[in-house]
């Protein structure tokens, strides 16, 4: 058996460092710039691969980072496990329950933005592939169906961060592009992966699509029963989070080891076993949290880094080639998933934002890419090209959606609020319980049945949990009866048990119902309480109120001081989120 000797682990460990410690830097320069961490991480491999450093010191790269040997092994072992642990971390994002709720107007979304690029993109690839870069010795037919499927991937982790960054996580919008992404991902992937794996694994296409779907159905129903039994016995019985940590490791290694072995690539068995762990209602958003952060902080940067160590992207860049695909590739996936959000009813600038949302590639687009090249299906230009797709459309995504839903009509909280709808003292043993109390207030006020309007917020609660952190929920509908926005706030003494991300008991509860015509009110309400309540000097002062009129005061201050902060940086061009 081969070993690392000492000089093997010494340029090894160094160059993981190098790539580490590049992509972290340049990650948090490119947030601090309102930008997602992707692009600093894809420029710190820029700069440590032949693009830069290569031509620079050719030497010293070549021996930093070898080409073959045992610490290049190394080195594809550690990025293989971070992609196979991304698409898991990806898929403990979905929520499957959620994809059934959602009903037709995310189903619409994700088909068109998936049939649209896959058809047009894969019919453009087949009727002229020596325009987009098709390799020597290609295969026409292969590299139309990965050609389309390249321009159907949506970035479910960068538009998460997207919709986080913006205050719309948790809304009816986020939660249209989340399950419309979720679906999409599932199918594109399934269609690259099948193709992918039975030209790989020297089995007829129709083999390898059989087994596959064989085992998502195994792992979506028997799979994700299994894993909601085995839970509560592995965090009663494990040492917390330790044990869930493992475990949920282990399960998606073995989902990806098992679509390897039959076939297909790795990585869909990593996002499908994810997607079955994270169904689960035993999987805390604290748990998930920790996982996530241990992923986007070690591993996927050192994997979006290492793509840059791939070729040189200075002597591949064909800017034409270049232009073609991030024309064609917006085009496509805006005008798909933006058409089909209209046709589904909803409002015209909520509906580019799905659009411009969906097009986002992030890491998934440029895993893509890699497998197709490393696969030969496409050469180093069109690779460069996609990865200029996936960063290009990733930095896109949050700009075009702040100037899309910032057209819609302000809504000021200290305007929604009065003294009667502020209680100071919300006596409830669980957060079904809380919800029902602050309905019954609400229902009061609009003149609508208390439980019909409890109904609404605990299914829309089922479907995605509101614990926001910072011991704050903000629990939400949109009703069809109801004429106007309405806002109660609750102040529990106790503390109650929202699932957040930061597993600390929610004490303040802020109730959110909007028309159901009305999808700008509840984002910029939402948003409008998100950033007020990351301020500990606002949430000490609601706290500590000791009647309604103080909680209200508080609240009323506080966010009028914010309004006024955003306006004054409005008129002077400074964003919101510049210090993020």
């Amino acid at each position: 058996m081969g070993a690392l000797h000492s000089n093997d682990l010494t340029v090894f460990f160094l160059g993981l460092a190098a790539l580490l410690g590049a992509a972290h830097v340049l990650g948090a320069a490119a947030r601090r710039l309102g930008q997602p961490p992707v692009i600093g991480e894809i420029v710190a491999g820029l700069l440590l691969g032949p693009t830069v450093l290569g031509s620079l010191a050719p030497g010293f790269q070549a021996w930093l980072f070898p080409r073959d040997g045992p610490a290049a092994v190394a080195l594809n072992a550690v990025v293989a496990l971070a992609v196979a642990l991304l698409l898991a971390v990806a898929g403990m994002r979905v929520n499957l329950s959620a994809v059934w709720r959602q009903g037709w107007a995310s189903l619409a979304v994700a088909l068109a933005g998936l049939l649209v690029p896959l058809l047009i993109g894969g019919l453009l690839a087949w009727l002229m592939p020596g325009w987009w870069g098709i390799p020597l010795q290609g295969m026409p037919n292969l590299f139309a169906v990965f050609f389309g499927t390249a321009l159907a991937v949506s970035a479910l982790p960068v538009i998460a961060k997207v919709l986080l960054d913006l205050d719309l996580f948790r809304t009816d919008f986020g939660m249209l592009v989340l399950v419309a992404a979720t679906v999409n991902n599932l199918l594109a992937w399934l269609i690259f992966s099948v193709v992918l794996g039975g030209r790989a694994g020297g089995h007829s296409i129709t083999y390898t699509a059989a087994l596959t779907v064989g085992f998502v159905a195994l792992t979506l129903t028997l799979g994700r029963w299994a894993a909601d039994r085995a839970m509560p016995w592995v965090q009663a019985h494990l040492a917390w989070p330790g044990g869930i940590l493992g475990f949920l490791v282990l399960t998606s290694l073995v989902g990806a080891a098992t679509t390897e072995a039959i076939g297909v690539h790795a990585i869909f068995g990593a996002f499908l076993v994810g997607i079955a762990l994270g169904d689960s209602h035993h999987l805390r958003e604290h748990t998930r949290h920790i996982v996530h952060e241990f992923v986007e902080g070690v591993l996927a940067p050192v994997f979006v880094a290492a793509i840059g160590l791939e070729v040189n992207f200075v002597t591949n860049f064909h800017p034409w080639l270049v232009l073609r695909i991030l024309v064609l590739g917006t085009a496509v996936k805006v005008l798909g998933c933006g058409l089909a959000a209209r046709l589904v009813g909803t409002r015209s600038a909520e509906a580019w934002a799905v659009g411009w949302a969906m097009n986002a590639r992030g890491e998934l687009g440029i895993v893509l890419g890699l497998l197709a090249w490393q696969a030969g299906v496409i050469h180093e230009q069109l690779f460069v090209a996609l990865v200029t797709l996936a960063v290009v459309t990733s930095a896109l995504a949050g700009p075009v959606l702040k100037r899309l839903l910032r057209r819609e009509q302000a809504w000021s909280l200290a305007s929604l609020l009065d003294g009667r709808l502020c209680l100071i003292d919300l006596a409830a043993s669980d957060s079904p319980e809380a919800i029902r109390r602050l309905s019954a207030v609400a229902a009061e006020r609009a003149t609508l049945s208390p439980e019909w309007v409890a109904e609404a917020v605990l299914r829309r609660e089922t479907a995605m949990g509101t614990g926001i952190g910072h011991g704050v929920a903000v629990p939400h509908a949109r009703l069809v009866n109801l004429k106007a926005p309405l806002v109660v706030a609750g102040l529990s003494r106790q503390g109650l048990g929202f699932d957040a991300p930061d597993a600390e008991p929610v004490r303040l509860v802020f109730l959110v119902l909007t028309p159901q015509d009305d999808a700008g009110a509840q984002v910029q309400i939402l948003a409008s309480i998100a950033r007020l309540v990351r301020d500990p000097q606002v949430r000490r002062e609601a706290l500590s109120a000791r009647t309604p009129t103080a909680l209200l005061a508080a609240l009323r201050i506080a966010d009028t001081l914010q309004r006024s902060s955003l306006a004054e940086e409005a008129a002077t061009g400074v964003g919101d989120d510049r210090g993020r």
